[in-house]
């Protein structure tokens, strides 16, 4: 769906046509279910943060400047929502454990889940906040080409075809948007120096 169909899309809906909002869901809905995936690893959380961004999406249309596509400003809802399910979940992540203590009487012991350390999660939040400040910094070109590739999964052809480019256009373009990033990301001390921003296709990276 290009730019002009969404923006065609949402105005229907603003008018009043909320039926119309469904070529939107069907437009993407694979895609924030995979975006969504990446983040929480099981197939039913997933589902339901795909069916909450979508919601929420409905619900928030009027705030939806058109800044940038209907798409990017989707995928940027579904990442937060899915942060503050990660958020929550680590704050409550807990498991029982009955044992008997000194006076034969059974108790039940809150031993939390280590799969969910603060610590770590705390890491990986921020980093997940550096690189939406990284993608909010780049160009929307750059940052929709980013997005597509990195997150949606696109070939490079896929993306040109999406974008109306040619395949070597879009892995020129595609180098610029990721050593911009990475160059954010190292400066703003979220991967160490020796971090390198060039992919080779070569290595087993999609073409």
């Amino acid at each position: 769906m290009t730019r002009e169909e969404e923006y065609a899309v949402v105005e229907r809906v603003r008018a009043g046509d909320t039926d119309a909002f469904e070529a939107l869901v069907t437009a993407y809905q694979k895609q924030i279910y995979n975006l969504t995936l990446r983040y929480v690893t099981l197939p039913e959380d997933a589902a339901d943060l795909t069916q909450e961004a979508f919601l929420r999406a409905y619900r928030s249309l009027d705030s939806f400047r058109g800044d940038s596509r209907f798409s990017v400003w989707l995928y940027r809802l579904a990442t937060n929502i899915c942060i503050g399910f990660l958020r929550s979940r680590s704050r409550g992540t807990a498991s029982s454990l009955t044992v008997e203590n000194e006076d034969e009487e059974i108790e039940e012991l809150d031993v939390p889940d280590a799969r969910f350390e603060p610590q770590k999660e705390l890491e990986r939040l921020e980093l997940q906040r550096a690189v939406r400040e990284g993608l909010r910094l780049l160009s929307e070109d750059a940052r929709e080409i980013v997005i597509l590739r990195e997150l949606e999964g696109l070939s490079y052809a896929e993306i040109g075809e999406r974008l109306s480019l040619e395949a070597g256009t879009v892995k020129s373009r595609l180098f610029r948007a990721r050593k911009a990033l990475c160059n954010y990301l190292r400066e703003s001390g979220n991967i160490p120096d020796g971090f390198s921003s060039d992919k080779k296709t070569s290595g087993g990276e999609k073409e």
